[in-house]
């Protein structure tokens, strides 16, 4: 028989540990306020998105869903005794440094993901690492809230068209393609953003993603099913763009256009879905049962060491108000706003004319200014445009999904061809992007398009905003400008060759008109 005192080790160990925890939790409510008051607005940005757009739904679910999994494992965490870790708020403060270059280069992605990070790291800072190991996968399904992935768009559209046209192909129908628009004997179908599976993909991989925690325990499985709710996904949306693409041929177009173009989508979405975790669900495991506490508890190092739970808390919240803090030290000093640019001047062999290129404009919102001129040489024309951006934020920004050539559902012109070349632009060189565009009665045009920031030239999104947010640091200001150069394809001599020699003689004029616009403050 044991003795009865025997028990009085665990018992107070226990009682320890339930303590410990009866002050943890209050602190780390305290950090986690404290974080979502600080980092309002990011945190407001996310729940905007949530309501705005229904591919990012899901988002209202996360939150309360990483609360479940955390409870339905209380017992588990429980037996672990809460101790603040250090490192985890050094880790904090240089997460809060990415948020400030978030907000600073108005990348809200990188904000948004900043501010979920600290959430995560508030829970080892003040409860310490053996608890976060124990709930790591709820932490990390809070990611699931961050409206994230749009940036795949195009790839996936690119993807879709490519296995559509093979599908018909193979199906023995005539295909002519341009882009992402494509003609068959029965009718013209375009691959717009609603066709590209982004949608599917996110709902898929949050799904399933949960699913493979819930159903399995082997890191194997749970890898392998969540690569498996990412492909099928992708592989079923090509499937379902062909299916609608042969209905609509087969009946005439009566059938899978409109609205039940999409019901038709999303029925099919849903039954591969649904078989998809039927399969899975034949290979669950069986739940494992809680582990005790180790023995040994890892260092939590000197500063947290000695310190309580709430301690620590403030001492998050004081990191974390640094980064707001600069951010709105760096924005008392912006300039004045503009509202035009300044005028350029005589450009050699190319004389400003009266006439327009063509009835387009490019789809850029919101600049601060903007110009529009055709210049011609003998009988080359050439179109120049210039927006111009300072004091940016999320509606009034260069670089943004928003901002583009064409629009997918322009009624008058269509982007047909994409790629890159290199030329030099006042003495540098530069890789900048080409596009071709058609028009519904078929005028072709060639365009190039790239970014000034502060004098730093690029076709770059990734590297305009790193530049914007360096100089915004320094305290160069914002000062930005997309340049975007068109001519007629058809034209005497080709539309690539009008845009070089325009380009080689007009760079010195469009560098200092930019430079001058910014240094007017």
């Amino acid at each position: 028989m044991t003795e009865p005192g025997m028990q009085q080790p665990a018992a107070a160990q226990t009682e320890a540990t339930a303590k410990a925890w009866r002050s943890a939790l209050p602190a780390l409510v305290i950090a986690i306020f404290a974080i979502l008051v600080l980092y309002r607005e990011t945190a407001m940005a996310m729940v905007e998105t949530w309501g705005r757009t229904e591919t990012f739904t899901h988002g209202f679910l996360v939150p309360p869903i990483t609360l479940w999994l955390i409870w339905r494992i209380r017992g588990n965490v429980a037996l672990v005794t809460p101790r603040p870790n250090a490192w985890a708020l050094l880790a904090l403060a240089a997460t809060g440094f990415v948020w400030l270059l978030g907000e600073l280069a108005t990348v809200g992605v990188v904000s948004q993901f900043a501010l979920t990070t600290m959430l995560v790291l508030a829970v080892p800072a003040v409860l310490g690492l053996p608890v976060a190991r124990r709930i790591a996968f709820p932490l990390a399904f809070l990611y699931f809230a961050v409206p994230f992935g749009e940036f795949a768009l195009p790839q996936l559209m690119e993807w879709t068209a490519n296995f559509t046209v093979l599908g018909l192909r193979l199906s023995g129908i005539p295909v002519y393609r341009e882009g992402l628009h494509f003609v068959i004997p029965s009718g013209s179908w375009s691959v717009v953003e609603a066709c590209s599976g982004v949608r599917y993909i996110i709902a898929s991989l949050t799904v399933g993603t949960l699913f493979a925690y819930l159903s399995y325990h082997s890191l194997k499985r749970r890898l392998i099913f969540v690569g498996v709710a990412f492909v099928v996904p992708v592989v079923a949306n090509w499937l379902r763009a062909y299916m609608i693409v042969m209905l609509g041929h087969l009946s005439s177009n009566k059938l899978a256009v409109g609205v039940d173009h999409l019901i038709y989508g999303w029925l099919f979405f849903g039954l591969v879905i649904m078989v998809m975790f039927w399969i899975g669900s034949r290979w669950r495991e069986d739940e494992l049962p809680p582990q005790p506490a180790p023995s040994a508890m890892p260092s939590a190092g000197r500063l947290a060491a000695n310190a309580t739970p709430l301690t620590v808390a403030f001492v998050l919240a004081a990191l974390a108000a640094i980064w707001p803090l600069a951010q709105w030290q760096i924005e008392r000093s912006v300039p004045p706003q503009i509202s035009r640019i300044e005028t350029l001047g005589p450009i050699a062999g190319w004389p400003a004319a009266t006439t327009n290129v063509a009835d387009w404009t490019p789809r850029f919102e919101n600049a601060s200014a903007t110009v529009q001129t055709t210049f011609m040489a003998e009988n080359r024309a050439v179109g120049l445009y210039l927006g111009y951006y300072r004091n940016q934020d999320y509606s009034h920004k260069l670089v943004s999904s928003n901002n583009v050539l064409v629009k997918s559902n322009d009624l008058l012109w269509a982007k047909v061809a994409g790629g890159s070349r290199q030329i030099v632009f006042d003495q540098q060189s530069i890789s900048i992007r080409t596009a071709e565009l058609r028009s519904t009665d078929s005028v072709r045009m060639m365009v190039w398009q790239w970014y000034w920031v502060n004098g730093h030239l690029t076709s770059s999104d990734v590297k305009a905003k790193i530049y914007t947010a360096l100089s915004r640091l320094t305290g160069q200001g914002d000062d930005s400008a997309v340049i975007i150069v068109y001519a007629p394809k058809e034209q005497a001599g080709g539309g690539e060759a009008a845009l070089e020699a325009f380009v080689n003689a007009a760079a010195p004029e469009i560098e200092r008109a930019l430079s001058r616009t910014r240094d007017k403050r």
